[in-house]
């Protein structure tokens, strides 16, 4: 089975480096630039994964997790927050939101969100 993933990512540099990233494990990825485009795009095509930054154009990532886990449509697709945000008080603001991991940007960024594809059972 090909598991979809939402990445939302306004970078373009950073959602490709995740979308090759996550297509090299066998992974359908589709990447949207905004909370509002994510929404929307959750709601007619249920991904497997949200994989979502903070740092958005027009509604941060709390907020796209928030709606999203409010929403009996979309309230069980994990969503791991990918973003350059680490202090302890983002990272509980992230789970608080509804967030099921959340990753910090940084050196261990790739091989922590490979961890989480496998626990969630997306890869082997």
């Amino acid at each position: 089975m090909s598991y979809r993933v939402l990445v939302v990512e306004d970078s373009p540099t950073q959602a490709a480096q995740i979308k090759q990233a996550l297509e090299a494990v066998g992974l359908i990825v589709q990447v949207v630039a905004d909370g509002p485009d994510a929404i929307r795009e959750a709601m007619s095509q249920p991904p497997h994964l949200v994989v979502l930054d903070i740092n958005l154009p027009s509604m941060d990532g709390y907020q796209v997790c928030r709606r999203l886990k409010r929403n009996p449509n979309t309230k069980d697709i994990p969503v791991i927050m990918l973003t350059e945000h680490a202090s302890p008080k983002e990272t509980m603001t992230g789970l608080q939101s509804g967030a099921d991991d959340y990753i910090p940007k940084d050196v261990f960024a790739g091989e922590h969100l490979l961890d989480s594809l496998r626990e969630l059972g997306l890869i082997d």
